[in-house]
């Protein structure tokens, strides 16, 4: 496995795959032809059927510019992935150079069939049951574990991220008005907020607060602002929200609550690795259910819980979000997206509290690994039409303009 660098990423909402992801085959395309004189893109699959909403060909053209760029949406040819794109390179109406490139969740990106470009596998373990083993021989807690194979470096890089979530969070609480696109979503992260406030039951205060970062988050990134991919950007509202939560309504330190990501960070690594984290591939089931079991891991180590128990917490967050659809409503990040993460974000706390007493009643008969790979298999059998299409579920049912009243 790679380093969790490449879970945690900072960049340009509102998806990491079809759009951090295209950002990056653009970066690559301007740095390696600077006498390119035109490029001339074609996307395929999800990219095709759901880039407008996404802002996939926006952030192509922003990238390349000043270079003329044409982009073609191809729905119709078949590919292995779906988050394909071609870029054919010109210089001065001859074609120089052509690439394919992959962006398989996360940000991360494969051309021309090789793997990832991001980075070297550094985990010798891809197994939380390997993991398991290993922390118990050397007496290791999980982010002990992961301090160990990252190196010196890596505190520096997570309190960027921990800054990066926080702003995320504050930046969608300072802001009001209407989404961008033809849904004409209103913000409501800051009136959920202002009503939270108001409330007298502390644990729905806390709720309420809760679902308001995570609306923050996830509004920021709808609008194609700055976000961490945690583990995917359209599922980037779940950790920042439960980071800001714990950090600033119930006072955790700031050192705790970067070991806790750090946690949450090997639990999308396993995700990824040995399944997927992309909704084209596998359905929300991949981005939220994934974050969701991050959140998890983290609540139950900010808990002070076992290894075991952590385990439990992030198995019992993806176990219950098996068969999830991405079915985003005109192709945009917001329905059901949104709310989706707010919902996730409360279920992480749920799943790491009975995480907590269940592993002291019985044995968990479900492993982490074991979801990990039903989640894969169960991804396989959706339709394209419930993985990141346009094409079904809410995407055909609910109407993409707002209706006048």
């Amino acid at each position: 496995m790679q380093s969790i660098k490449e879970i945690f990423k900072i960049g340009p909402g509102p998806s990491s795959s079809h759009t951090f992801g295209p950002m990056r085959a653009s970066e690559y395309i301007k740095q390696t032809y600077p006498n390119a004189t035109e490029v001339r893109v074609t996307l395929y699959g999800s990219l095709a059927l759901t880039g407008r909403g996404h802002l996939t060909d926006m952030i192509i053209k922003k990238t390349l510019k000043p270079l003329p760029v044409s982009i073609v949406f191809d729905i119709k040819s078949p590919v292995q992935h779906p988050n394909t794109m071609r870029f054919d390179v010109f210089e001065n109406g001859k074609a120089c150079a052509s690439h394919t490139f992959v962006s398989i969740g996360g940000g991360k990106i494969e051309r021309d069939g090789e793997k990832a470009l991001d980075g070297d596998n550094i985990y010798p373990q891809t197994t939380m049951d390997e993991i398991h083993a290993y922390c118990k021989k050397h007496h290791l807690g999980f982010d002990e574990y992961v301090d160990q194979t990252e190196g010196k470096d890596f505190d520096t890089y997570m309190k960027a991220i921990f800054s990066a979530m926080i702003k995320s969070v504050k930046k969608g609480l300072s802001k009001t008005g209407v989404l961008p696109g033809s849904l004409q979503l209103d913000r409501v992260a800051s009136a959920l907020n202002q009503s939270a406030k108001s409330c007298d039951d502390i644990t729905e205060q806390n709720a309420l607060l809760l679902a308001s970062y995570a609306y923050a988050a996830s509004e920021q990134n709808a609008s194609g602002g700055t976000v961490v991919t945690a583990p995917t950007m359209g599922s980037c509202g779940v950790l920042p929200a439960l980071v800001y939560h714990y950090y600033y309504d119930l006072e955790y330190p700031k050192g705790k609550i970067i070991k806790g990501l750090k946690v949450a960070g090997l639990i999308g690594n396993l995700i990824q690795y040995n399944a997927t984290i992309s909704g084209a591939k596998a359905g929300c089931q991949a981005e939220v259910g994934a974050a969701c079991s991050m959140g998890a891991a983290m609540i139950a180590f900010l808990q002070g819980q076992t290894n075991s128990q952590i385990e439990c917490a992030a198995e019992i967050g993806l176990e219950h979000h098996l068969g999830l659809t991405c079915d985003p409503v005109g192709g945009y990040v917001m329905i059901p997206c949104i709310e989706r993460n707010a919902v996730a974000a409360q279920r992480s706390i749920d799943a790491a509290r009975l995480a907590k007493y269940l592993r002291n009643v019985k044995k968990n008969r479900v492993s982490f690994d074991m979801v990990v790979q039903t989640m894969n298999l169960t991804g396989k059998k959706l339709p394209i039409e419930l993985k990141e299409s346009a094409l079904g579920g809410l995407a055909i049912v609910v109407p993409e303009h707002r209706t006048q009243k």
